[in-house]
């Protein structure tokens, strides 16, 4: 049941096509620009900032709209064939996924158009991972709540900003670290615990949680 949950997620995401062109056109416009802007030169504290502002709108743009389409009938018949559990867990698997690889996609055009500026690309990629999958489980958990409230685009960001500021305090205290290139033995080893902990809370309260939103 969860794997053909993320199937049928991903085919109706790749079936809109212009959902995810527009989101593509975004990051590497937004990017572009920033080259232009900067023209190549851009310290790294400038550098790491930019990076995490332009993961974080698209983090919201992807996320936090996967539940404000979920009205009417749509969510009639996923209320009569689907589990709670098994649609919470299937949806924030599928905003992990798909939100690592639009990570991944960006970091590669904003090393390509500006610079890479990571020395330990190990540690970066690492928090890249958990910073990734953490942000679009925390804004799909909040995107729940708000679609079962108002289904309001605004009171899904209102609802997600104080939970997501400590992690992008973390994630961007870590990366730093990384692009400065501090080795393994230097790394707050808790941070990395923080960030793979909120992943793990995430999916634990929506599975603990979201049944009550379901029935209302």
């Amino acid at each position: 049941m969860l794997f053909t949950l993320i199937k049928k997620e991903f085919l109706l995401e790749f079936r809109q096509k212009s959902t995810l062109g527009g989101v593509l056109v975004y990051v590497i416009g937004t990017i572009f620009v920033s080259a232009l802007c900067f023209k190549g030169h851009m310290d790294k504290p400038t550098w790491n900032a930019l990076f995490w502002v332009i993961t974080l709108f698209t983090s919201v743009t992807i996320s936090g709209k996967s539940f404000l389409k979920e009205t009417g009938g749509q969510a009639l018949f996923n209320y009569l064939h689907y589990s709670p559990q098994h649609f919470i867990i299937a949806k924030i698997l599928y905003n992990m996924a798909f939100m690592l690889i639009l990570s991944l996609v960006t970091f590669f055009f904003y090393a390509f158009f500006i610079k890479n500026e990571v020395e330990n690309i190990s540690l970066f990629l690492l928090v890249l991972f958990l910073a990734s999958t953490g942000l679009a489980g925390i804004l799909s958990l909040m995107s729940a709540i708000a679609a079962k409230a108002s289904g309001n685009f605004a009171m899904m960001s209102i609802l997600s900003f104080p939970v997501v500021m400590p992690l992008i305090l973390v994630v961007i205290r870590l990366s730093k670290q990384a692009v400065d290139g501090l080795d393994w033995a230097g790394v707050g080893l808790d941070f990395i615990s923080i960030l793979a902990a909120l992943n793990v809370l995430t999916l634990a309260l929506a599975f603990l949680l979201f049944p009550y939103l379901w029935r209302d």
